[in-house]
């Protein structure tokens, strides 16, 4: 073929893959009477390992510093770990009625989980795509939200089903991506980056996680995966750098025994929340 015809058929193939995912989706899910949120935001990955949920529970609990009511939703249904890390583990949502009754942290964050709804928390969920979504859109159409300002969803890493079931189900207005410094991952944030604008989601920005690891002796920073890439990947995508978070053997303890709401250092993604509440009110 000649590069005009492989040009012809590269388009052709984009316009219908994007009228797949925008015009055929299902439809939106919808609030019960016992719940009124204002925003959702995704939290998402092109791949596994990097920090999405850890990223979540921060964002959650610097909003709620902030003034704000804040929900969680652990969209991650094959590998929750929200629940450990607020120190939920353990514990188990009721049901009232037709309602589900989230769990609630120390703090008052209110959240939903898969492992809140399993008998022990290391039992597998062997589901498959449909199952997964069901249980979702049951999550967030049944459970009793309350009066809540953010409800963050942590996404499963990667753009398979629940992922796309999430961008065309819930009213998400905006995605925080979550990365980390090596090169390859530049390619992967164009994975989440390309899917929101297939969903025609806004990017609110990146967070780059294990970015750097701070000798506690001498105070010096050292980059364990390689300089950051992060400015870089920002640029190349147009979309706002939300900071960086260390590697901090600390903060893993703290989610590892579910205290993170009480042991997280003020302000350690305090750009982020700037941007977000600045982006919600445009």
């Amino acid at each position: 073929m000649t590069p005009e015809e492989e040009e012809a058929i590269r388009r052709e193939f984009e316009a219908s893959r994007k009228a797949n995912h925008q015009h055929q989706g299902p439809a939106l899910f919808q609030t019960n009477d016992q719940s009124s949120i204002k925003h959702v935001l995704g939290v998402v990955s092109g791949k596994g390992g990097v920090g999405k949920s850890l990223v979540t529970g921060i964002l959650a609990i610097e909003l709620q510093r902030a003034g704000h009511k804040v929900a969680i939703l652990d969209g991650d249904i094959t590998g929750p770990s929200i629940p450990k890390m607020f120190g939920l583990s353990g514990q188990h949502a009721q049901g009232a009625g037709d309602y589900i009754i989230p769990c609630v942290s120390a703090n008052g964050i209110r959240i939903m989980s898969t492992n809140l709804a399993l008998e022990n928390e290391t039992d597998p969920v062997v589901w498959r795509g449909p199952i997964l979504g069901n249980a979702l859109q049951q999550f967030y159409e049944q459970t009793m939200w309350g009066d809540i300002d953010y409800l963050l969803v942590d996404m499963p890493p990667g753009t398979g089903d629940v992922a796309l079931t999430v961008f065309q189900s819930l009213p998400i207005e905006g995605v925080v991506i979550v990365s980390t410094p090596q090169d390859l991952v530049q390619m992967v944030v164009g994975k989440a980056v390309n899917m929101a604008a297939m969903m025609d989601i806004p990017v609110v920005g990146l967070v780059e996680n294990m970015a750097y690891f701070q000798c506690p002796s001498c105070g010096e920073r050292h980059q364990l995966f390689g300089p950051s890439s992060a400015a870089e990947t920002c640029a190349t995508y147009g979309i706002d750098m939300l900071g960086q978070l260390p590697i901090d053997p600390a903060l893993g303890h703290s989610c590892d025994q579910g205290t993170i709401e009480a042991d997280l250092p003020t302000g350690l993604l305090k750009d982020a929340i700037a941007i977000i509440e600045g982006h919600d009110a445009e």
